[in-house]
């Protein structure tokens, strides 16, 4: 009937060398369809990013991200995330504490 989507394991990213969540935020230069269908489907093809939303505020999309340090951040953000199609700027914001992640849907 569709109410459920799948079922997975639990991974303590810390355990795979995945210790940094990094939350991204992308400015586009344009907001028409096809730049952001450019822009969904390039970020489709990198691993590192969890999470994409398309979000109403200050940015076009909101990225979810793990890599192992800030080392390896840097490495992905000057190679992959700005060279991303369309982008006009990025803000980043390293996660120093997860309070709550990935919650049961209340019922």
């Amino acid at each position: 009937e569709g109410y459920i989507t799948g079922v997975r394991a639990e991974v303590a990213p810390g355990a795979v060398g995945l210790g940094a969540m990094v939350m991204v935020g992308v400015v586009l230069d344009r907001s028409t369809p096809e730049s952001f269908g450019a822009f969904e489907g390039a970020v489709m093809e990198l691993k590192e990013v969890l999470d994409c939303n398309l979000v109403a505020g200050d940015f076009d999309y909101l990225l979810k991200i793990r890599v192992r340090d800030m080392a390896d951040f840097n490495k992905l953000h000057g190679q992959r995330l700005i060279a991303l199609p369309g982008v006009r700027q990025t803000r980043t914001f390293f996660v120093m504490k997860e309070v709550k992640e990935n919650a049961r849907l209340p019922f």
